[in-house]
């Protein structure tokens, strides 16, 4: 009997939808490791991933095929091992589109208004009107990594009639991207953009892609915003650029180092805003997530290799 094992909880409803499009299947939903470890040298789909257990998921003779990771990124994950196994791996791009690009609006109009300066004075009872408040109309914004949350992000800028500028590896043209460069033309956007706007994955190539060098490219008006990962941007030339006012102020909702360490000089900047890689997350999520996954099951279990969201192991995304 073919394994399924999801290592997460999930709505009762998911379970009977599973069991009914796959009656022959053992099928096994825990977040407690206790209970699913047990299973994973016998499983020939894992939805989720524990690093921990890696070794469990690897032995010989191992049934898995088919991993599919219940976040987007996959830079956790041991991709030479499971391109090594013949292991097809899937993620959830896709579905976060909602989510993150409203986080993105909410902190650009925070940044542009001083709504992040009004909410310290206001644990502090001080009463002050900040004169420095800007708008976004009219104003580039620079997607570096456009993807499904990049043009969802582009989408919404436009209704400020904002200026909406790309970037992504192919160069390949978007319907709401007024235009879009490969990673050479990186620089470029950096230049003219009031707000850029880093949606990045984590891999070789983009390590610490924006640095002190690039940072420098910007105007010292613009807003640096990443929800993308943190391992892209270098922290020390980022913190360096907010505490000479290089560049006007951040945004992050991702960093190096999970959790953000408390002794982190990020947590004192008054030109930064931080969230805890929260932007993805939302009520909606498992039901988005089980429906993206069931779709590639059901075409799976028809002897259809999962094609949709297959993330490309030497591209790691």
């Amino acid at each position: 009997m073919s394994k399924l094992v999801i290592l997460r909880n999930l709505s009762p409803k998911y379970l009977e939808q599973l069991k009914e499009i796959a009656p022959n299947w053992e099928i096994v939903i825990s977040k407690d490791s206790s209970v699913y470890v047990p299973h994973l040298s016998e499983a020939e789909i894992i939805v989720g991933w524990n690093e921990e257990y890696a070794k469990e998921c690897f032995k010989p003779n191992s049934p898995l095929r088919w991993i599919h990771s219940w976040g987007a990124g996959v830079n956790t994950m041991p991709l030479k091992q499971m391109k090594k196994a013949g292991i097809v791996l899937t993620n959830t791009s896709g579905i976060h589109a909602f989510p993150i690009s409203e986080t993105v609006i909410a902190m650009m109009l925070n940044l542009t208004r001083n709504i992040h300066i009004a909410i310290r004075k206001q644990l502090k009872k001080e009463w002050g009107r900040e004169t420095n408040l800007m708008e976004m109309h009219g104003k580039t914004i620079g997607i570096i990594g456009v993807g499904a949350i990049g043009e969802e992000t582009a989408r919404l800028a436009k209704a400020f009639g904002m200026v909406v500028l790309g970037v992504r590896r192919s160069g390949k043209s978007s319907s709401v991207v007024d235009k879009m460069y490969n990673m050479e033309g990186l620089n470029e956007v950096l230049k003219v953009s009031d707000y850029v706007v880093n949606i990045l994955p984590s891999t070789k190539e983009t390590y610490k892609l924006i640095g002190e060098s690039q940072i420098a490219q910007m105007k010292s008006t613009a807003f640096y915003i990443n929800v993308g990962r943190g391992e892209t941007t270098d922290t020390k030339a980022l913190i360096n650029a907010l505490e000479q006012n290089i560049i006007a102020g951040a945004a992050l909702d991702v960093f190096e180092q999970e959790p953000l360490p408390k002794e982190s000089a990020l947590w004192d900047l008054e030109n930064l805003i931080i969230t805890p890689h929260c932007s993805g997350l939302t009520t909606h999520y498992e039901e988005r997530a089980m429906e993206l996954f069931i779709m590639i099951f059901k075409d799976y279990l028809k002897g259809i290799k999962p094609i949709i969201n297959k993330v490309d192991l030497d591209k790691e995304y």
